[in-house]
This record gives structure tokens, sequence and C-alpha cells, in this order.
């Protein structure tokens, strides 16, 4: 069988199973809470899981293996302070709270738990719009990564894997709502943490281990092998806490503890979210070895699917592609769905009063998802030459607007609007 046909086979049955996972979900949906948040009956197994798959997307993947091929061994601490202070940190700090807060105060979503936790309605609209809008471009990265992944491995054109991963999404998360995004996160989370596996130990026994890929580094610089590095000590510490500490502002990260079923499984869930979000420091050390293995190559991004195709075997470099498409797809699921909240759950029925039934309103949730997929399918097909820096910029609005408040609203009583 050809490479091509086992990538083919591997992905093929992978999206059959994404997608039976939100037909079956969809036989589960009763209300709007059961779309937004699954009922709030989520075990600590599938929500830190999917927390995990939401929060490492395939920019993640590819991205961070381009770092470390141009910066080196010190951007592991990048890898590092994201689990820390990304998971387990959040975890501790938010979790608890947020749950007893936004049951308390009957809210689903986040502009729904500023609105209700400041008593104003302003605040749920804006942030409402800030969400529905910037997640939508925040998109169109995930699914550049998804497209340039399959453009690389399987030959396909770019703009075909953006449209497959694309659809099978939206489809996926117009049926089953939050079910489908936590329990296809899950199951995303061991696909990515076995396909991440896999390729770490080919590679290092392609460089003849740890010893050997730091000597090798040392000698093209020895600033590849020390901390800070190449980076420095500004660039490295900022994109660090950047990248871990901007998380705790960032809806489809923060809604996992709406939904967590109770506050007495928080515990094993922030082990459980720290263990497996070990993973992040996984493509770091890839990138720093593909440095080794296949220096000069015309960009850093195509250090991890240039290792990839160098170091594992069709079956392995298939499992490797269904990981990074696992990646990609939690986290655009995760956001769909935290847009459909924004606009049909805090700008038409609680912003503008618009009067739905329960069934109206997972409808209309559902139309929503799909027509926030479709855009920014639409954006990454033909995405501007700035898509980079929107994206950095999307990322930056979003957690400025919701961190600081979720954080004084749950710590500082006297916190008003």
């Amino acid at each position: 069988m050809s490479e091509i046909a086992v990538h083919a086979l591997v992905l093929s049955l992978y999206m059959i199973l994404l997608i039976g996972i939100g037909v079956l979900t969809s036989r589960r949906m009763r209300s709007a809470e059961d779309f937004y948040l699954g009922g709030r009956k989520i075990g600590p197994w599938v929500t830190s899981l999917s927390y995990v798959a939401a929060y490492f997307s395939s920019v993640v993947i590819v991205g961070g293996g381009g770092f470390a091929y141009r910066y080196g061994m010190a951007t592991l601490w990048i890898g590092a302070i994201n689990v820390l202070v990304g998971c387990t940190l959040a975890w501790i700090v938010l979790g608890r709270r947020l749950r007893r807060f936004s049951e308390r105060l009957g809210t689903m979503t986040v502009p729904g738990f500023l609105a209700e936790r400041f008593q104003t309605n302003g605040a749920r609209i804006f942030t409402a719009l800030v969400i529905s809008l910037f997640l939508v471009i925040y998109n169109v990265s995930i699914l550049q990564g998804m497209g340039r992944m399959f453009e690389v491995l399987m030959g396909i054109p770019y703009a075909a894997g953006v449209l497959l991963a694309g659809a099978i999404i939206i489809l996926y998360v117009s049926f089953g709502g939050y079910l489908a995004v936590v329990w296809t996160g899950f199951f995303q989370a061991w696909v990515m943490g076995a396909g991440l596996i896999l390729l770490t130990v080919a590679a290092l026994k392609a460089v003849g281990g740890l010893s050997a890929a730091n000597a090798a580094l040392a000698a093209i610089d020895p600033g590849l092998i020390g901390t800070p590095g190449l980076w420095g000590w500004a660039g490295l510490i900022s994109f660090a806490l950047i990248v871990s500490f901007g998380v705790w502002g960032m809806p489809q990260l923060v809604v996992r503890f709406f939904s967590i079923k109770s506050t007495d499984v928080l515990r094993i869930g922030t082990v459980i979210a720290t263990i497996g979000g070990s993973m992040a420091v996984l493509p770091y050390l890839d990138g720093a070895i593909a440095r080794v293995l296949h220096p000069g190559l015309a960009s850093p991004d195509h250090a991890i699917p240039t290792l990839t195709k160098s170091v594992l075997s069709p079956w392995g470099s298939a499992v490797f592609l269904a990981g990074v498409v696992a990646a990609g797809m939690s986290t655009f699921a995760s956001i769909l769905i935290i847009t459909s909240s924004a606009v049909v759950r805090d700008i038409a029925q609680k912003g503008f009063k618009l009067r739905l039934t329960e069934q109206q309103s997972i409808r209309w949730s559902r139309m929503v998802s799909a027509v926030g997929g479709l855009v920014s399918l639409g954006v990454a097909l033909r995405p501007p030459a700035l898509i980079l820096v929107l994206t950095a910029f999307s990322f930056a609005v979003i957690a400025s607007a919701c961190l600081w408040p979720i954080l004084f609203g749950l710590y500082w009583r006297r916190a008003t609007r």
C-alpha cells in the first residue's frame, strides 16, 4: 500500500469516528444548556483532556516546532510554562470558583458570567461581540495549519485540505454541540499524544539520542542549547507568558470549568490536565532535532512536516498527521461552539431579548456554528498576507477583554462596573 493510501485510510477512519460521535451526541440534546455545556455533567477525564486538546492546536505543533528549529532547546521552557501556568495554575485558580459562580448566577457563557457578576448588560454585549468577531479570525490560522500539513504530507492541494477538515468539524459541531466538542476532544487528545510520542521517539533514535542532538546543535551554534539561547530572556519570557497566562481569558478553554459535573472532581481533573498537557514540550524538542537532521530548510515551519516524512514509516506518519489534524480540529470545534453561544445566547436572547424556545435556541445555535465555520473556511482559502499578525492580535484582544474581568470578578468582592 502506498504512503498516500495509508494516510487516506487512517484519516478516513478517523473522520468517520468524529462524525459518529457528533451523530450520537446529537441524540442527547434536550435543551440549550445541553448544547452549550453538556448539561453540566461532564466528568474530569473528558473535561481535562478536551481542555488540553483545545489548548494545544496545530499551531502549537507546527509553529512550536518551527520556533525550536530557529531558536533551539531553550524553547522547551515555553512548553514547560504552558503546562505549569496554562494547565495546572489555570485549573487551580479558575476551576473551582468559576464552576460555583456560573451555577449560582445561572450563566452558561463567559459574557453571561460577566454580565451577571457586574450587573450590566453592556458587558455581555461588548464581550460577546469581541468573542464572535475575533474568534472567527483566530480560527483561520488553525485551518491554515491543517491545510499545510495535508499539502506537505499527502500532496493534497492546500484548498482541498482546508475544505475537508473544515467541513468535517462544522458537521459534527452543528449536530452534537458541546458534547460532541468535548468527546471528540477527549479522543483527539489521545491521538495527539500518540502522534507526538511516536515522532519524538523516532527523531531521538535517528539523531542518536538527546546527548548527540545537543552536541550537534552546539556545533551549529552554542546558543541553540543554552538558556535563554538565541532568543534572549526578553523574547523567551514574554512569549511564554503570553501563550500561557493569556489562555486564562480564552472562552473556549474557560467554559470547561462551567461544564464539569462538580467541584469535587476538579482535583483529579487538574492532575490529568497537567499530565496530558506535558505533551506540549515535545514539538519543541522535535523542532530542535529537525535542525540537526535537516539544516537549511526554506522555512522553520517546514521542520515538523519534513522530520515526520524522514523518520516515520507511512503508518507512523499517518498517525502523526491524524494527531496534527486532531489538534487543529479540537480547537476549531471549541471556538465554533463559543461563537454560537455568544451570538445566540448573549447577543440575540439576552442582549436584544429575542424569545426562543429550547428547540429554537438549539436550531439557531447549529445554524450560527455552521455560518461561523464557513466564514473562517472562506477566509482560510484565500488568507490575507497579514493573517499571522491578525491572529496574534485576535488572541490579545480576546484575552484582554475577558481575563482581568474574570479574575477580578472571582477574587475581588468590591469589583464593580
